[in-house]
């Protein structure tokens, strides 16, 4: 797991959890990144939304089937690169490397 979440230390600031089993490992993740951690609340998923899309969005390259520790870090540096490719409606229609 270090090798897949080492990489993207620096620009990861903050992380919402929420009851979902892909954060079984959390506090491993959260050791290793040293950042800021959140829990949505139980049974408000209007309080999540923007969590909830992202996971939605993530699901589209890693299956819910799929162990974290069988995903290859090349794997996720292009997840995160097509991710951010894609324009947003909440950004003007810019991308988050265009706004970010």
């Amino acid at each position: 797991m270090t090798s897949i979440v080492e990489p993207i230390k620096e620009v990861v600031l903050s992380i919402t959890f929420d009851n979902g089993k892909e954060f079984t490992a959390r506090e491993v993740i959260v050791s290793i990144l040293g950042c800021e951690t959140y829990f949505a609340k139980s049974y408000n998923s209007w309080g999540r939304g923007q969590n909830k899309n992202a996971n939605g969005l993530l699901r589209q390259y890693f299956h819910k089937s799929r162990q974290l520790n069988d995903i290859e870090v090349v794997e996720v540096l292009d997840a995160i690169d097509k991710l951010n490719s894609r324009s947003r409606k909440y950004l003007g229609s810019r991308t988050p490397y265009e706004a970010f």
